[in-house]
């Protein structure tokens, strides 16, 4: 059940909390091609099962912007916002893909929110520190932290 955010105020009121943890999400070879088709990106140790066999990771791998990408839908997850007019992604300060996330592999996400400030324009701020885990991996796949704006 994700945590319930509601206004400007309870934003606020987030400052350092750990909002948990997602359901596992498996990396499918089939969402591996279709991100391959949407980005122009077919690079074999994405694509081909069998080239990828005898490289670096002993298979195929998802792409590192595949897995940032999936951190939209899994954050829906973690936090419900309510009370507010207008959310943004206002971008990453950072970025980082430790370890490979082999096709068929799952993944969930893990979420902590830094310090909300109020912004220009009856707004806040409010960064939070995203990891990607994969299940049976002690390093993480992606450790990113974004930062979100939204406004009453």
């Amino acid at each position: 059940m994700p945590a319930i955010a509601n206004g400007l105020d309870g934003l606020k009121a987030l400052t350092g909390a750990d909002l948990g943890r997602t359901a596992w999400l498996e990396i499918t070879q089939d969402r591996v091609n279709t991100f391959a088709d949407a980005t122009d990106d077919h690079q074999w140790i994405h694509t081909d099962p069998e080239k990828a066999k005898d490289g670096p990771f002993g298979g195929p791998i998802a792409h590192g912007y595949l897995t940032l990408s999936l951190i939209i839908p899994l954050f829906g997850e973690l936090l419900t916002i309510t009370g507010t007019e207008m959310s943004v992604n206002y971008g990453l300060d950072k970025v980082r893909f430790p370890s490979p996330v082999p096709a068929g592999a799952k993944i969930r996400l893990h979420g902590v929110v830094g310090t909300v400030e109020e912004v220009k324009g009856n707004g806040v701020q409010m960064p939070l520190t995203f990891t990607v885990e994969v299940d049976g991996s002690d390093k993480p796949a992606c450790v990113a932290q974004a930062v979100y704006r939204h406004y009453a």
